[in-house]
């Protein structure tokens, strides 16, 4: 399949906002000093969104076919470490030594290798979760990158999810190079109905987490846990307020690089 490739002028900061934008509908990023790489798959954005989408950004696009995207990962993706907890690093570099637990992780084009401010936080915030025996559901899985640290921390069962299929099958193969056993993963129309789960993990972006707040408290058992990224800070006051409104207790809150996560407890 053809991909549109979008190159973009912006600094660091800029950056991250461009991928809060575009996270929801592009199949993977590539940042650089000044300038980040977005790549959509052929007819998945009309010119007329994409310019509406970074309208205040200079870019410009070009069609590429399929590409070695091992390769390309290769060149530009070094080891990710959060503190003494977790590594993710891809299978051509080094152990890391002093982590508790360590990830193998080929993204390909998936959202979520760890070096996303988001995804970093959603690793630093599971560490304090006990997902000992726990119903994990991982909503939006991309690299699958959540959900293999699950089950790493003890998970019984965890179901992954996510609407792209490129991205499940980097999710499984993700979860074969790890030997995950208790990792399920799914197209999004094959969720379950009723289902619910003692920790659901979702970072995805303000839109999707405002439009499935119904759906996410019904899928967290009374007394779950829910954690959120995929938020800019300026998202904060609307995401707390949403929640709320559906019986949820703000737990949790961290920020870096202008994002933020949030940790939920579920009241109802």
């Amino acid at each position: 399949m053809n991909h549109i490739l979008v190159t973009i002028a912006a600094d660091a900061a800029q950056q991250e906002t461009i991928i809060g934008l575009l996270s929801d509908t592009a199949t993977g990023f590539e940042q650089h000093d000044e300038q980040i790489l977005a790549y959509f798959e052929e007819g998945s954005l009309t010119p007329e969104e994409l310019a509406d989408l970074l309208r205040d950004y200079t870019f410009q696009t070009e069609t590429v076919g399929e590409r070695n995207w091992n390769a390309e990962w290769e060149k530009n993706f070094p080891p990710v470490i959060v503190n003494d907890f977790v590594a993710v690093r891809a299978h051509f570099h080094e152990p890391i030594e002093g982590v508790r637990h360590e990830l193998l992780i080929t993204p390909k084009m998936s959202f979520g290798t760890g070096h996303h401010a988001t995804t970093w936080q959603m690793m630093q915030a599971m560490e304090r979760l006990d997902f000992r025996g726990k119903r994990v559901f991982d909503f939006g899985t991309g690299t699958g990158v959540l959900a293999i640290l699950a089950e790493m921390l003890g998970a019984s069962k965890v179901l992954a999810i996510d609407n792209d299929v490129w991205s499940l099958e980097n999710a499984r193969e993700n979860c074969e190079r790890n030997a995950c056993s208790k990792v399920t993963v799914a197209l999004s129309s094959d969720i379950p109905e009723g289902e619910q789960f003692d920790i659901v993990l979702a970072n995805i972006n303000r839109n999707v987490l405002l439009h499935y707040v119904d759906f996410l408290q019904k899928a967290v058992v009374p007394g779950g846990y829910l954690l959120l990224s995929g938020l800019l800070t300026e998202d904060r006051a609307v995401i707390e307020e949403t929640y709320g409104r559906a019986g949820f207790l703000v737990e949790y809150f961290s920020e870096r690089a202008n994002w933020i996560s949030l940790g939920f407890v579920n009241k109802l």
